[in-house]
C-alpha cells in the first residue's frame, strides 16, 4: 500500500508556533533567581525587598535597584544602587562598605562616602520594617 505524507504549510507554521511557545515556557520556568527578591524593576512603596534575616549587621544585600543594609541591629537603610560618580551600578557589599567595581567607590553602610572618587553619597531610598521583612517606602 502507498501512502503519501502531505503537509501544507499552514501546519507548519502553527506546528512550529506551538514549539516555540512551549519552548519560551519552559525557559521561563528555569530562570527564577532563587536568591533574596532579586529584581531588576523598581520597588514599589510596600514591597517586600528582603526578609530582616538576610540582612546581615554590619552588612548589607542588593536588591534590584537598592542596597538594604544593616549598620546595627535594628537599623535599616536603603539606598540607590547608582554610584554618584559615574553612574557605575555598585555590585557589593563586604567588610561594612558598599562598593562600586568601575573606579573603585567605597560607601559606608550610610550612603556617605569613605572612598573616591565619588564626591557624593549614595542617594537614599526610603525603607522600612514590616513584619520579617524590609519593604520599600
Amino acid at each position: 500500500m502507498d501512502s503519501e505524507l502531505t503537509v501544507d504549510r499552514r501546519q507548519v507554521v502553527v506546528g512550529a508556533a506551538g514549539v516555540a511557545a512551549v519552548a519560551a515556557l519552559a525557559v521561563a520556568g528555569c530562570s527564577s533567581g532563587g536568591g533574596p527578591a532579586e529584581s531588576t524593576q523598581a520597588a514599589q512603596p510596600g514591597d517586600a525587598l528582603v526578609k530582616t534575616a538576610e540582612v546581615p549587621v554590619g552588612g548589607g544585600v542588593i536588591v534590584g535597584d537598592t542596597v538594604v543594609t544593616q549598620p546595627a541591629a535594628g537599623q535599616f537603610v536603603g539606598l540607590d544602587t547608582v554610584c554618584t560618580h559615574a553612574g557605575c551600578k555598585v555590585a557589593k557589599v563586604a567588610n561594612g562598605e558598599v562598593i562600586c567595581p568601575c573606579h573603585g567607590s567605597r560607601f559606608g553602610l550610610d550612603g556617605r562616602v569613605v572612598a573616591g572618587p565619588a564626591q557624593a553619597p549614595l542617594k537614599t531610598k526610603p525603607v522600612r520594617v514590616s513584619g520579617d521583612s524590609v519593604v520599600a517606602g
